[in-house]
C-alpha cells in the first residue's frame, strides 16, 4: 500500500478570509494556538498575561495567567503590584511555578523520546518494506507481478522434481 506522499506544512498567504465557514475553522484552530503559546509564555518565563480575542461572531475568549479577573483589575486600577502580595501567597505561586517548570521539563523530554520513537518506528517500517521487496516470494500471491508468477511457477516444479528424485 503506497502512501500519497503529502505537501508538508506550507506556507500560507496572509490575507482575509472571505467564506464565513473557513474564516471560523481558522479562528479557532489559531485561537488555540495562540493560547497555548500564552500559557508557554507564562512557564518559560514566569510572566502574567491575559488574551482577550473576539471571534468573527462577536464570542469574546479568553485566556489568563493566574487568572483573567486579577490581571484585568490591575490594569483597570494601573496597581503595578501583585495583588495578595503577603508572604505566604508569594510562597505558594513560587511553589506553584517550580512544580510546573519541572513537569514541564519532564513533558519536554517524553515529546523528545516520543520523536525519537517515531523515527525509530519509520526507519524499521523502512527496514521491514525493504526485506520485502528482497524475498518476493513471501509476499502475498495476490501482489506477485506476471514475471514473478513465472518465476515463482519454475521454482516450485523444480522444488518439486527434487522431491521426487529424493523419495
Amino acid at each position: 500500500m503506497v502512501r500519497k506522499p503529502s505537501l508538508g506544512r506550507q506556507k500560507i498567504e496572509i490575507a482575509k478570509i472571505e467564506k464565513k465557514n473557513h474564516l471560523q475553522v481558522t479562528f479557532s484552530k489559531r485561537r488555540s494556538g495562540l493560547f497555548k503559546k500564552a500559557g508557554e509564555l507564562c512557564t518559560l518565563c514566569g510572566v502574567e498575561v491575559v488574551i482577550i480575542v473576539f471571534s468573527p461572531a462577536e464570542k469574546a475568549f479568553s485566556f489568563g495567567h493566574p487568572d483573567v479577573d486579577s490581571i484585568v483589575n490591575r490594569f483597570l486600577s494601573r496597581n503595578t503590584t501583585p495583588q495578595g502580595s503577603n508572604g505566604a501567597v508569594q510562597m505558594g505561586e513560587a511553589h506553584r511555578s517550580a512544580n510546573v517548570r519541572e513537569l514541564n521539563m519532564q513533558l519536554t523530554q517524553i515529546l523528545n523520546q516520543l520523536e525519537a520513537e517515531k523515527k525509530r518506528g519509520e526507519a524499521l517500517n523502512e527496514m521491514v518494506k525493504a526485506s520485502i521487496g528482497q524475498r518476493w516470494w513471501e509476499a502475498p500471491v495476490e501482489e506477485l507481478s506476471v514475471q514473478e508468477l513465472e518465476q515463482l511457477n519454475a521454482s516450485l516444479q523444480e522444488l518439486k522434481k527434487e522431491c521426487h528424485k529424493a523419495s
